[in-house]
């Protein structure tokens, strides 16, 4: 249980200029970025270790106009980045605020790279859904963990000090001013830290059942598949200090993971031409519409179940992804040389699945309005029962680009700020708004805006 306390009066037992509650992505990037200037920072993590969401993400940092892209002869910047946002969520946020994010995204990757040694290099793809040009960045293993220890590694140099199996429950302030923290650690021992800027770095609330039933019902009955210590602290004692929310609907899900064993089954086996079908073997939506819409549209199905479609094409290119080399090699989808068989083996109707597919059109837009390339599905035939998922939550406490949390009444809070999941993201409401990266976007760009107002 958290709780906002006036501070205690018989003092603090330590004091550090900076606190942040969080050791994933934006918390280290909000650390490092406020050291440079010889901050004296401390970071506070629940955990054993740093990770936090980062860890289970694939690593994969939007930014429009970094020095990777130049390099590449790509043409990009925050302000068509910007318009992309904009786009993706018919214009739903504040222009400042997007445009202070874009912005900050160059700085925070050319930063890393230039200062920290970052070898980031852009995603393969030409065309990630949603962004006009290529701009996700990521290091060599395109993994969330190596970015994790990077980031602490590059803390650690710079002297950020953390404090790990220890929880934060308490947050001492008045009259809108932050004077510090209780934390308590492991073996139950609890100390006071009063600081001049607090740090709200601790995720967003997935994991938290009664608020993503209250917030998100669409997906209350779908896979949690994000860290399970996202469980809404951060909002929690916004709301206690009256800070103003956002898009608190706002979520990324995924609607092609797989059941029973909960491995998402990556979105190119419906991107590249495959479908999803419920259990009479129809489609039943546009599946243009993105791997994270798909989440309620899967779940919106009897017993909240579709099946993917596709063939062997369309699995020779997911085969790029871990995930589904894992599925294959666990021997979990079902393939045959005929529809027929397939529906067999995945308990569909036969007639209902071969009519599916045959309806599929090589020219125009079908009936839910997608459009197909002229590559038909062709045996052998690959099927999965899939469910959908919520990854983690995009809304949460409203903050400028400089992560500076705002009061109800529209002021800003002196010395209180928010990153990552903590804060309201930049995919509107619900969750149609979503780009791939948003969530590391935010942790990155928002995380690298509070550090560096804070040393300036």
């Amino acid at each position: 249980m958290v709780e906002v306390r006036s501070a205690p009066a018989d003092g603090f037992d330590l004091h550090s200029e900076m606190v942040v509650i969080g050791a994933g992505a934006s918390g280290m990037v909000a650390a490092l970025a406020a050291s440079e200037s010889g901050r004296q920072v401390l970071v506070v993590e629940a955990d054993s270790s740093a990770g936090g969401a980062t860890a289970l993400s694939a690593g994969l940092i939007p930014a429009g106009g970094t020095t990777v892209q130049k390099q590449a002869g790509i043409e990009d910047s925050p302000e068509v980045f910007a318009a992309d946002i904009h786009e993706q969520t018919s214009n739903q946020h504040e222009p400042a605020l997007i445009q202070g994010v874009t912005e900050n995204s160059v700085k925070v990757i050319d930063w890393l790279r230039q200062r920290h040694g970052f070898e980031f290099s852009l995603m393969a793809e030409a065309k990630v859904s949603g962004h006009s040009k290529p701009r996700l960045h990521g290091l060599p293993t395109r993994s969330g963990i190596e970015l994790v220890d990077r980031l602490r590694a590059s803390c650690e140099r710079n002297r950020v000090k953390f404090l790990f199996s220890t929880k934060c429950e308490t947050v001492f302030a008045k009259d809108r001013l932050i004077a510090g923290v209780a934390v308590k650690s492991k073996n139950g021992q609890t100390k006071s830290i009063a600081c001049n800027h607090l740090i709200l770095a601790s995720s967003g609330f997935g994991a938290n059942r009664d608020l993503v039933s209250k917030h998100m019902p669409a997906v209350k009955n779908g896979f949690a598949l994000g860290h399970d210590r996202s469980r809404g602290d951060a909002l929690s004692w916004g709301i206690k200090l009256d800070a103003d929310t956002r898009y608190l609907s706002a979520y990324h899900g995924h609607g092609n993971v797989s059941v029973p064993n909960g491995i998402l089954v990556p979105w190119d086996v419906i991107e590249h031409g495959g479908v999803q079908v419920n259990r009479y073997g129809r489609r039943f939506w546009n599946e243009a519409g993105g791997s994270s819409a798909a989440a309620a549209a899967v779940l919106a199905q009897e017993n909240g179940e579709a099946f993917a479609i596709f063939d062997t094409r369309i699995a020779s290119i997911a085969r790029r992804n871990a995930d589904f080399r894992m599925l294959d090699a666990q021997g979990v989808f079902s393939i045959a040389n005929t529809l027929g068989d397939l529906a067999c083996l995945l308990g569909l109707p036969i007639g209902n699945l071969e009519r599916t597919v045959a309806d599929i059109p090589t020219t125009g837009q079908d009936g839910f309005g997608r459009e197909f390339s002229s590559e038909r599905l062709m045996p052998p035939y690959y099927g999965i029962r899939v469910t959908g998922a919520l990854l983690h939550t995009q809304g949460g406490l409203r903050t400028n680009a400089s992560g500076r949390v705002f009061h109800q009444d529209g002021t800003l809070f002196e010395n209180l700020f928010a990153c990552g999941g903590a804060a309201v993201g930049v995919s509107g409401a619900g969750v149609s708004g979503y780009l791939p990266g948003n969530g590391l976007l935010t942790a990155f760009a928002l995380g690298y805006g509070a550090g560096a107002s804070i040393g300036a």
